[in-house]
């Protein structure tokens, strides 16, 4: 951590910023985040460092990326934090890290979902978040960003790369494959194509008793459709054990889905909701096999990630339960 310290503050240095702390950030299961405190100007500044890790999982962009996208984003009007000073080779070599405005705000998605202080911000959250998706979802793939619209249409892309991550995993998943095989015989059509967060639920935006402070971790971003944001927000694991509360853990369905309509002026259709969100569940089921390997391979050591793998069986029972039921 010294020789990434001594980096930092000569990268910073090169802005006309002088170092004072650089702390970790916790909670993140894919990239490296830290908490930078500066001084500009003689003016205290505290801005996040966001690194690429060692590893990631499959379908994350680079932070060179990522920066691209944050910036798409602001540029729409998305509530998400400014970016700045792209560096290469600053924690490690061939990585690459940038700055960004710091943001108060709770993240932790079970205190987002509880806590006492945050129940008037909860009651906001729906016309929040839907009026934020209605901004990113501007932003179509005539916009310059380093990746390219899936030529085979979001959803056959989207169960091309799920099948890839279950075939690069050891063992079997019956139960998954059974899923993925119901979700192509039942492909949507008339798909419509803008730039997704990817990674859009309870614990990658801050919340503030006043309501939605800024949507964080762009780093599953990609051109696909709007229904993947829809619908991943209710995945269960990101409910938080309120499963009652299917819209991140905090509110019904019909308010957000209101409020999205009102604001994007496209009307959300339920059957490519409930496709979506199958489909998130298993890309989840699939996605925390993959982080245990990621632990047991010895590329990361942190034991957040084994308990993160056990919840394959509870995505996969998800669903199996919404295909049955079919219905939301």
């Amino acid at each position: 951590m010294d020789e990434q310290v001594e980096r930092i503050r000569e990268a910073l240095a090169k802005q006309g910023a002088t170092l004072q702390d650089v702390k970790p950030l916790h909670g993140g299961a894919c990239q490296e985040n830290f908490r930078v405190e500066l001084v500009v100007n003689g003016a205290p500044l505290r801005l996040a460092l966001r690194s690429d890790a060692p590893t990631s999982l499959p379908g994350s962009i680079k932070r060179k990326a990522e920066f691209a996208v944050i910036e798409a984003a602001v540029n729409a009007g998305v509530k998400t934090p400014p970016v700045r000073w792209l560096q290469h080779d600053l924690l490690r070599k061939g990585s690459d890290a940038y700055f960004l405005e710091w943001a108060q705000g709770e993240a932790i998605g079970r205190r987002v979902v509880r806590n006492p202080e945050l129940e008037s911000a909860r009651a906001k959250l729906p016309l929040e978040l839907a009026d934020t998706l209605a901004k990113l979802h501007t932003v179509t793939p005539k916009t310059a960003l380093p990746f390219t619209a899936p030529e085979q249409g979001p959803a056959r892309s989207a169960l091309d790369d799920l099948r890839k991550m279950l075939d690069g995993l050891p063992g079997v998943y019956p139960a998954t494959e059974f899923a993925i095989n119901w979700l192509a015989a039942r492909l949507p059509s008339n798909e419509e194509t803008v730039l997704v967060h990817g990674d859009f639920r309870t614990g990658n935006f801050l919340v503030t008793p006043d309501g939605l402070s800024a949507l964080l971790d762009w780093e599953f971003s990609h051109f696909g459709s709007p229904y993947e944001d829809l619908s991943w927000v209710s995945v269960r694991d990101w409910r938080f054990n309120r499963l009652d509360k299917p819209i991140g853990g905090f509110a019904a369905r019909a308010p957000f889905y209101a409020a999205y309509e009102r604001a994007s002026g496209r009307q959300v259709d339920l059957e490519q909701v409930l496709w979506w969100e199958i489909c998130g569940n298993l890309r989840w089921a699939v996605g925390s096999v993959f982080q245990g390997e990621r632990y047991l391979s010895g590329e990361q050591r942190d034991l957040e990630l084994i308990a993160i793998a056990r919840r394959n069986v509870e995505m996969e029972f998800e669903a199996l339960r919404l295909i049955r039921r079919g219905r939301l």
